[in-house]
């Protein structure tokens, strides 16, 4: 018997397995995918919000605002990207700018530091690329920028390096409570479940309640990734005012140099909560909407468009807390700012499990740091010299665009919480990021990862467990 189920591997799930690991708990994480950061945890701004947005009193406000404090020492700790750039909430017109001034008082109940209002001419000398003409800006020195997915790979891997079991490709069906804890699909006990599933999260707890107390709305949001040609065009987070069906379309830079636009924000019925293609209609109306701030966004530079699913509660607010059903904690509705808010949530849990188990005595293999990934294009000509000599894998180039080398993807593959797709390599290392997106180096990334995994190159996926690249052999040499 598991004393903590977590079921879902996104950010949320990833970071409270990571803080359970403090503890000598047997803690599990089921995940229906072949991959951790496979939901909305891919998907998504990569933004760390500053929280001025959220409201006074509610749990997504106190979450906001200590998740932000907290990403800075999450990062060295855990060794993932993180940098503060600032955002910018731009009003152009008097209506839009008390929404400004009603943000910035807001904020400062909070507690949000640095926050500043400033005038139309302060705004273009910071972001010249702001073709319209604004009567002024909410700054938020606060806000900064990551990588979501290798946040979450990062949480899990060092749960895992902790004692944390994962297991993929394990869809729950079937949830029994019995006099002990619950009993998952016939097969899994546990004491205490965390209910982390993002999108699914209601229907989950539906299978412990016939009356749960809140719903998930299907809330789809496209974007569009502009080359790394772009790099510069915008240096700051750049949000138009908040409306009631989100932050807005973005025009925002990435931690590693591209250029994001997007999302829209479109409701979903209940039966549409895996509808994550992207279309024509809304692709081309995000266009027109973002060039009413910035008129001459290069899109004739996009590399790919994709889109992501937001967990909207239709409760208005987050829901962390031990439910109505003994045993059985609700981390659902964590829409954005959910990526800003992880290790708060992640705190917040912790406090919960603590309390449903009296008394924990403390992990004592516990390790509270990650071993960074090697990046070899960030290191200076000496170290790459000396890592090549130790190691030749990494003085092979497999990805052109991005710079990325063998042995920077034979690590990632044989890492706890390792690659095993096409795609999984590409979130943890980028081979298949830049302008060809895969073009080139997706038949080497097969190789290695058939060769690294002993398995046919027909066993290679680029996504899911169905998404097989190859089949068969397409040409047989014929005997002489």
């Amino acid at each position: 018997m598991f004393d903590v189920t977590i079921i879902g591997a996104g950010v949320i799930g990833a970071s409270v397995a990571s803080y359970l690991s403090k503890y000598q708990l047997s803690v599990v994480v089921l995940e229906r995918e072949n991959d951790v950061a496979c939901g909305t945890s891919k998907a998504n701004t990569g933004l760390v919000h500053a929280g001025y947005d959220t409201h006074a009193g509610t749990v997504k406000a106190a979450m906001n605002v200590r998740g932000n404090q907290m990403y800075e020492a999450e990062s060295e700790r855990l060794k993932f990207p993180f940098r503060k750039i600032g955002s910018l909430v731009v009003a152009l017109n008097d209506e839009e700018y008390e929404v400004v001034e009603s943000l910035f008082e807001n904020g400062k109940i909070l507690g949000i530091e640095g926050l500043e209002i400033l005038d139309g001419n302060a705004v273009k000398a910071m972001e010249p690329s702001i073709t319209a003409e604004p009567v002024g800006a909410l700054y938020a020195p606060s806000a900064g920028i990551t990588e979501p997915w290798e946040v979450t790979m990062a949480y899990m891997e060092h749960a895992m390096d902790n004692g944390v079991a994962l297991k993929l490709n394990y869809t729950v069906s079937q949830i029994q409570k019995t006099s002990d804890g619950f009993l998952i699909n016939d097969e899994i006990e546990t004491k205490l479940i965390v209910n982390c599933a993002g999108v699914h999260a209601d229907d989950l707890y539906g299978m412990v309640t016939e009356t749960p107390e809140f719903k998930i709305i299907p809330r789809r949001g496209q974007y569009y990734l502009l080359d790394k040609e772009t790099e510069g065009f915008v240096n700051h987070t750049i949000f138009p005012t908040p409306t009631k069906m989100g932050k807005g379309i973005v025009v925002a830079p990435t931690i590693d140099g591209n250029i994001l636009v997007g999302p829209d924000s479109e409701d979903l019925p209940q039966s549409m909560k895996e509808a994550t293609e992207t279309t024509r209609e809304n692709l081309m109306a995000l266009k027109e909407n973002a060039a009413h701030m910035c008129g001459n966004i290069p899109f004739h530079l996009n590399i790919t468009n994709f889109s992501g699913m937001r967990a909207e509660p239709d409760t208005g607010d987050f829901i962390i807390e031990m439910s109505k059903v003994d045993g059985f904690v609700n981390v659902a509705g964590i829409k954005s700012p959910g990526l800003s808010s992880a290790p708060a949530i992640a705190e917040r849990v912790e406090g919960i499990v603590k309390q449903a188990f009296v008394s924990l005595m403390p992990n004592e293999d516990y390790v509270d740091t990650r071993r960074e990934r090697i990046k070899f294009n960030h290191l200076d000509e000496a170290a790459q010299a000396a890592l090549m000599r130790k190691d030749p894998r990494y003085g092979r180039i497999i990805c052109r665009c991005e710079m990325i080398t063998e042995g920077e993807i034979v690590d990632a593959i044989h890492r706890n919480c390792g690659g095993r797709t096409l795609n999984g390599i590409k979130r943890r290392v980028r081979p298949g990021a830049g302008r060809c997106q895969g073009g080139f180096c997706g038949p080497r990334v097969m190789e290695i990862l058939s060769r690294e995994l002993d398995l046919p190159l027909t066993a290679i996926v680029q996504e899911g467990k169905d998404a097989y690249i190859l089949t068969k052999e397409t040409k047989v040499e014929e005997e002489a």
